[in-house]
């Protein structure tokens, strides 16, 4: 088992104890030890196995914690999980998350009406069986069934490219307000997270209703939920929920940073305020013995409280960055500005709707200094992928073409060649040896057993003519998991060999995710940030791989393809 597999498994089980009103500090050690373990940038089994070392040391899994993750590295189960599920149907769970219902009403709709799904329980309610049902009447099941269709919709968190939309749209609507004074959004999207299940905007506001007014006047709103003298909440569409705080001008740097969060990060924050004689809640910094504030008006003053710099929001997990800001030594992330290079795009040749020419003028239109056209192999048989011959006749072209852009843009001859099934790459070596970039990727055979799909990879990455490896792991955000793979390993093999890796900026893939990035830098493998553009506008995305870097603590140093053209070909075997 892998480490989300583990942390997985401890997140289930924290579930279910509180569904089964278990002591709420049980509960709590495993949500954190699960937390600890998704967010360490190495294997757990690989801290097992040493002998030097004790999982039991590191912050967040104590001794049970490190004993139950040993069974699991042994067995692959754990008898607690397997005793609880059978207690505790995944149904009951699917219906205590419903707005408005809870664990007590789930259990009496499963007992006594014999619900077994989600679809059985929106047929009772709409039947009138659940409003003949004693402790509940007409307008409990319409409220469970208004929370059932939220609860549908919802349940997939957007990806962070739609909120960044949303955010936008709504901050435009919102300049019209003139009693406004200060604005900014927080949580996680601020964050950058990869996918976001909400909206925050704080503001400072010399007319607070006005400033509600103007959010409940928002185009696409579905709903006011609720509205108080300092918050609001809105529905936007079917189910996005958007929530407006309104503070005072002495208290948006505390309130900021307390709703951008994470909760974890946050918490670390107040134990180390409460060590130097302050507390720090969303109304700002005060002394503990005489209750005056210290600080609040801005983020910088409400860190600077605390002996600490300003932190970069993206950091703000709860895993390393707060021993780096004591020690002075918080990386200085990249940003858009530092890309030189866009290494993976595509053309008319296969599944582009742009010509090289057409690609190469958008890049040099976005400041670039180089880039790479690699079109698909034929096994990419439903994008028409090159054979041998049209690579070749491509890159003819491509060197006909270099004149006319010489001194403005280096453009190399590449190839996203293919993994196959079997083993091996989709084109024969000698065609790869005349490419001078050449990114392998796994798009067939998905479904392999991990030690299948490991092998493949590992394969690609001793060949000699492969350069990089594209979106690792095959992901794509809330439609398809990533692939059965030993990302361990691979990345291990990866920096033994001196291939680089891919973090793919398209927001539906964002592969490798922030956990591999800070594995990749504690490693030394280069990153490369690429669009995987098929049209002009496709170059556009390249934001997005930017903030997934600055998550994974990126700076202009760790990605390749911030490099000039020189010094990146020198990592070119």
């Amino acid at each position: 088992m892998d480490n989300q597999a583990i942390a997985n498994v401890f997140d289930e089980l924290a579930e279910l104890l509180e569904f089964k009103g278990e002591n709420p500090f049980r509960i709590r050690a495993y949500t954190q030890g699960a937390k600890a373990i998704r967010d360490l940038d190495e294997s757990v089994a690989d801290i097992v196995a040493d002998p030097n070392r004790k999982l039991s040391d590191l912050a967040g899994i104590g001794k049970t914690l490190a004993e139950k993750t040993e069974t699991l590295l042994q067995t692959g189960s754990l008898p607690q999980l397997e005793k609880l599920r059978k207690e505790v149907p995944e149904i009951l769970m699917q219906m205590a998350r419903i707005p408005g219902l809870g664990a007590k009403k789930a259990a009496k709709l499963h007992d006594e009406l014999k619900i077994d799904s989600l679809a059985a329980l929106r047929s009772a309610c709409e039947s009138g069986a659940v409003a003949e049902l004693k402790g509940f009447g007409k307008k409990t099941a319409e409220s469970i069934l208004e929370g059932l269709s939220i609860a549908e919709q919802a349940a997939e968190r957007i990806r962070w490219s739609e909120g960044d939309q949303l955010a936008r749209s709504i901050g435009k609507h919102m300049e019209g307000c003139d009693g406004i004074e200060k604005m900014q959004w927080a949580g996680s999207y601020r964050r950058g997270r990869e996918t976001i299940g909400d909206l925050d905007l704080l503001v400072v506001a010399s007319d607070r209703d006005a400033a509600m007014d103007r959010l409940e006047s928002y185009g696409d709103k579905s709903q006011t939920i609720a509205r108080g003298d300092t918050k609001i909440s809105i529905r936007v569409g079917k189910a996005f929920q958007v929530d407006m705080r309104c503070v005072e001008e002495n208290q948006f740097g505390a309130a900021l940073q307390y709703f951008t969060g994470s909760q974890a990060h946050n918490v670390h924050v107040r134990r180390i305020a409460k060590e130097k004689g302050l507390k720090i809640n969303e109304y700002g910094v005060f002394k503990i013995d005489d209750d005056s504030q210290v600080a609040g008006a801005n983020e910088e003053d409400v860190y600077a409280s605390i002996g600490l710099p300003w932190i970069p929001p993206e950091l703000r997990e709860d895993r390393n960055e707060l021993k780096q800001a004591e020690q002075n030594a918080l990386p200085d992330l990249i940003t858009a500005d530092d890309i030189l290079g866009d290494l993976h795009m595509h053309t008319t040749a296969t599944d582009g709707q742009n010509t090289i020419r057409e690609m190469a003028d958008a890049a040099i239109a976005r400041g670039l200094k180089y880039i790479a056209i690699t079109d698909h192999s034929k096994r990419v048989t439903m994008a028409m992928g090159l054979n041998a011959q049209r690579l070749r006749d491509q890159w003819e072209m491509i060197d006909e073409i270099r004149p006319e852009y010489k001194g403005r843009l280096v453009i190399l001859k590449g190839i996203e060649c293919d993994i196959l099934e079997s083993g091996g790459m989709d084109l024969p070596d000698d065609v790869l040896a005349e490419a001078d970039w050449v990114l392998a990727s796994v798009h067939y055979g998905q479904r392999q057993p991990r030690e299948k799909i490991t092998e493949r990879i590992l394969g690609a990455i001793e060949n000699e003519h492969v350069d990089c490896i594209a979106h690792p792991t095959g992901r794509l955000i809330n439609r398809r998991p990533p692939y059965e793979v030993d990302m361990d390993a691979v990345m291990k093999a990866a920096a033994a060999n001196g291939t680089l890796m891919e973090l793919n900026a398209n927001p539906a893939r964002l592969d490798l995710n922030d956990v591999h990035l800070a594995a990749a830098k504690r490693l030394g493998i280069p990153i490369v940030i690429s669009t995987d553009a098929h049209t002009i506008d496709g170059m556009d995305v390249m934001q997005y791989g930017i903030i997934q870097a600055r998550r994974g603590g990126l700076t202009k140093a760790d990605v390749a393809n911030t490099k000039p053209f020189k010094q990146f070909e020198k990592l070119i075997r």
